[in-house]
């Protein structure tokens, strides 16, 4: 980022810190200017040669051109402006917990036969990736077979959301309109070709299975978990335990038993390791996931230490007298961040004295912990997650008290 001349942000992607560089102002972005960089006049020493044939037109990984260490460093100060902007810079901050290749176990492909890949930036233009370095093997192999001439259906578009569960891949395509019974017996074949767990149709009303050959399934907290088609999972199994491991760490010290709300608890993530110590309050606006995860605690006894309600939190978030019989939250909401449970939680009353704070958007965790800063929370300890590499995201673990 530089500045224009009237002091505003100017946003360059491609140039680095410390870079002397030509720019082309092409227009407003947010409160600032957007730039195309036209060429590089002075490099930076941390600019490095990026290892991906792909970056420059794919749209991702867009920070393959930084240095490992500046780029570590890059990723941590992230956490470390979010705190700063909320007030409070004086947050103890663990090392950052790094990514690896190859390791995305969830990805959603854009489809414009033949091509299967990814969105250029700010373009609707898709870009091809054979070979991408983040995916994991099975992930890439389907994109393989996604750019086969057969599947007519998938034409003029498509696009393809993709889990790796335990028993293989989930995968759900959407579509502009419903396949004929022909098309529907091609994607069967496809299906049992590419050995699909499980291959669901979403014709904008939701995704509908055709064809299961095997029930997806994922372990949380040692219980089977049977994930709805499209399900939201964390981006890499690594990334997964050690937020788990973070989430844990952060209420060690309460005691057996003690009452623990799980916001946004999707399939149960954090619910099912939780409810090994504690009396588990699961929270989650999605039906299809909250229905899963009562599934799941009915199928391991656990109903006794487990409650799950369904609930829209941005419309009506746990509150008063439901904050006062609690010992502790965790919430971990989608990217847009959590403001309205944000006010509610610094609202709360003087005997819930413990939160843990799971976000992917350092924006949006600046803001929500300003807002709880207002209401005497106050950031003790922060723990940094790369699961997304190379890309602008960062897995953040809070830890609240007051």
């Amino acid at each position: 980022m530089a500045r224009g001349e009237d002091g505003r942000p100017l946003y360059v992607p491609g140039a680095l810190p410390g870079e002397r560089v030509a720019v082309a102002v092409e227009g407003r972005r947010g409160e600032g200017w957007g730039g195309r960089l036209v060429d590089i006049l002075a490099p930076s020493p941390d600019r490095v040669r990026p290892p991906c044939p792909h970056f420059g037109a794919c749209g991702g990984c867009v920070l393959q051109h930084l240095a490992p260490e500046a780029y570590r460093d890059w990723k941590h100060g992230l956490l470390v402006e979010a705190l700063a902007r909320a007030g409070f810079a004086d947050a103890a901050l663990s090392p950052l917990i790094p990514a690896y290749l190859g390791t995305r176990r969830r990805a959603e492909f854009a489809l414009r036969p033949p091509v299967a890949g990814f969105h250029a930036r700010a373009s609707g233009v898709v870009v091809d990736v054979p070979g991408c370095l983040v995916l994991a093997p099975p992930l890439l192999a389907l994109a393989e077979r996604l750019r086969e001439p057969a599947l007519g259906c998938l034409r003029p578009r498509a696009e393809a959301q993709v889990n790796l569960t335990e028993t293989g891949l989930d995968l759900v395509l959407r579509l502009q309109r419903e396949p004929e019974q022909a098309e529907k017996e091609t994607l069967a074949r496809f299906a049992e070709a590419a050995d699909l767990a499980r291959l669901s149709l979403d014709l904008s009303d939701g995704p509908v299975p055709l064809v299961v050959h095997r029930t997806p399934r994922l372990t949380l907290g040692g219980v089977e978990v049977e994930p709805p088609p499209g399900a939201f999972l964390q981006a890499t199994a690594e990334g997964e335990r050690a937020i788990v491991a973070a989430v844990l760490e952060a209420l060690a010290d309460l005691p057996e038993d003690a009452r623990v709300a799980d916001l946004y608890a999707g399939i149960g993530t954090f619910t099912l390791p939780l409810a090994k110590r504690f009396r588990v309050m699961a929270v989650e606006g999605d039906e299809a996931a909250a229905a899963a995860l009562v599934t799941a605690v009915r199928r391991a006894g656990l109903a006794s230490r487990i409650t799950v309600e369904r609930r829209d939190l941005s419309l009506r978030p746990l509150a008063g007298a439901d904050l006062a019989q609690l010992d502790a939250v965790v919430l971990d909401p989608p990217r847009e961040g959590a403001k309205v449970q944000a006010k509610a939680l610094a609202a709360a009353p003087s005997s819930l004295r413990r939160l843990v704070f799971v976000s992917c958007n350092p924006a949006a965790l600046a803001r929500d912990s300003r807002i709880l800063g207002a209401g005497g929370w106050r950031a003790v300890r922060g723990v940094p997650i790369d699961q997304f590499l190379w890309a602008p995201h960062l897995e953040s673990i809070v830890v609240f008290v007051r």
